[in-house]
Parts: structure tokens; C-alpha cells; sequence
């Protein structure tokens, strides 16, 4: 799950494994496997980190974000 921010300023959590497309046009459209879109504050960018972390901690239990940077 990833938390990410419409456009009205809510949060909300997002099933990672539910996304199918992110684009940007300039907002950034995030497109389900179910063909429902939504529109988030966060870039492109930003939402592909959220998701790749998402997915190595359930890949990895034991990854830390940082532990790459160190």
C-alpha cells in the first residue's frame, strides 16, 4: 500500500499492485488495473518510488529504504 494526495489535498492509501499506468500531463495520473483513474498531488517520479519501496518490502522484509544509500 502507498499513500499519495489528490489534488483536493485528502490523503489517501492505494493498493500498489492495483497500478497499471502513471503518467503526467501535466498532473500525474495514476491508472488501475480496473480502469479507474486518479489524479495525485505527487509526481511521476515520486509515485514509481513509493511503489518500487512498497514492493521490495514485501519482496524483502528486512529492506530498509536507505539501506541502498549507505
Amino acid at each position: 500500500m502507498v499513500k499519495l494526495t489528490r489534488l483536493s489535498g485528502t490523503e489517501f492509501v492505494l493498493n500498489a499492485e492495483m497500478v497499471q499506468e502513471i503518467e503526467s500531463t501535466p498532473d500525474t495520473i495514476v491508472t488501475l488495473t480496473s480502469g479507474k483513474k486518479v489524479m495525485v498531488k505527487e509526481s511521476v517520479e515520486d509515485v514509481i518510488q513509493a511503489v518500487l519501496e512498497y514492493k521490495r518490502s514485501v519482496l524483502n522484509p528486512t529492506f530498509e529504504p536507505n539501506q541502498e544509500t549507505e
